[in-house]
């Protein structure tokens, strides 16, 4: 198997980085907020919040792809800046 470049994949992460934080911070914001109304026993006035967890933005409805597009960012963030961190010289002098 070829190793990795490290140039590449810092690349890689830095360009997903921007495009995934307003996702993510989306996905958390709404489902804590969705969890926060159903815990006060008012789920049903705040269903919007849970149409926007899910990808439905309007009369964009990303349903069928927000959630794995969203997942498949975060594994792909989660991944290089792990192989980032394990390869970084502070690590690897030890």
């Amino acid at each position: 198997m070829k190793s990795l470049n490290p140039l590449r994949l810092r690349q890689l992460h830095k360009a997903l980085v921007p495009v995934m934080l307003v996702p993510l911070l989306l996905t958390i914001a709404t489902g804590i907020g969705f969890q926060m109304a159903i815990v006060a026993g008012k789920g049903g006035e705040f269903s919007w919040l849970l149409e926007l967890h899910r990808g439905k933005f309007g009369v964009i409805n990303l349903e069928m792809f927000y959630p794995f597009l969203n997942g498949l960012g975060l594994l792909t963030m989660v991944i290089t800046g792990f192989l980032m961190w394990w390869r970084s010289p502070s690590r690897s002098a030890r």
